[in-house]
């Protein structure tokens, strides 16, 4: 999953632009998921779910034709881009804002910082050059940084590993632990780095453990097809 914010001052086309490179990354295949930063509440004064809130509901679902979830905080972005990763196997996230974040950006105004992969007019951005922004896009993006550190990659850290991306130095394939995705352990939302013989560990571990129990698929008890994703949560409250 890879990331890209799209960042600028207020009225210089931000919207226009990701709805331009979300239906250029639909277009060539990819499934997309978008963020939208903003300063206001997204929930209308009056509407039921306000309503709710109001009446001190921590967190809102709206089921209908889609679903919505209001939560009364403002999440750190890695933790929406962690649930967002559960909830549906997505090829890019594009988000509108967060200019701060160390994620592949770009900007709608002449700002630049070590993030930033282009400058864009978006009033006066072609359709040709749209498609050239996207194929820039595939080149310099990348997913959630692991933040090990390892030095694999013939970098010193994983932040100049990113950098060296974003300069057209380097690619997503030179990390050799975002290509270690089997298995994911979070501490507090916080994402633990696990090497290929924890990794592995783990999950023989789980799977023989499954193994012996009674499920409700059948053909997972039988033998014919292994589960495709496992989900195992500990919670350590103290009694």
């Amino acid at each position: 999953m890879k990331i890209l914010t799209v960042v600028g001052t207020k009225n210089t086309g931000k919207t226009t632009l990701v709805t331009m490179i979300v239906e250029e990354l639909t277009n060539r295949g990819y499934k997309v998921g978008t963020i939208k930063h903003t300063h206001h509440d997204f929930d209308l004064e009056g509407k039921d779910t306000w309503k709710h809130r109001q009446a001190g509901a921590e967190m809102v679902v709206g089921s209908g034709e889609s679903t919505f979830f209001i939560i009364n905080e403002q999440l750190p972005l890695e933790k929406i881009l962690k649930i967002m990763g559960n909830i549906r196997e997505l090829d890019y996230i594009v988000i509108e804002g967060f200019k701060f974040s160390n994620y592949p950006k770009i900007s709608t105004t002449p700002i630049k910082d070590d993030f930033t992969i282009a400058n864009v007019d978006v009033f006066k951005i072609t359709p040709e050059e749209i498609v050239s922004l996207v194929d820039l896009v595939e080149k310099r993006t990348y997913g959630v940084i692991p933040g090990s550190d390892c030095g694999e990659c013939g970098f010193e850290n994983c932040l100049q590993m990113a950098k060296a991306i974003i300069q057209g130095d380097a690619s997503e394939e030179s990390c050799k632990m975002r290509k270690l995705r089997e298995v994911q352990l979070y501490i507090d939302d916080k994402k633990i780095p696990l090497n290929p013989f924890v990794q592995d560990f783990i999950k023989k571990s789980l799977m023989g453990m499954i193994s012996t129990l009674k499920t409700d698929e059948s053909e997972h008890d039988e033998g014919k097809l292994p589960p495709d994703k496992i989900e195992l949560w500990i919670r350590n409250f103290e009694d």
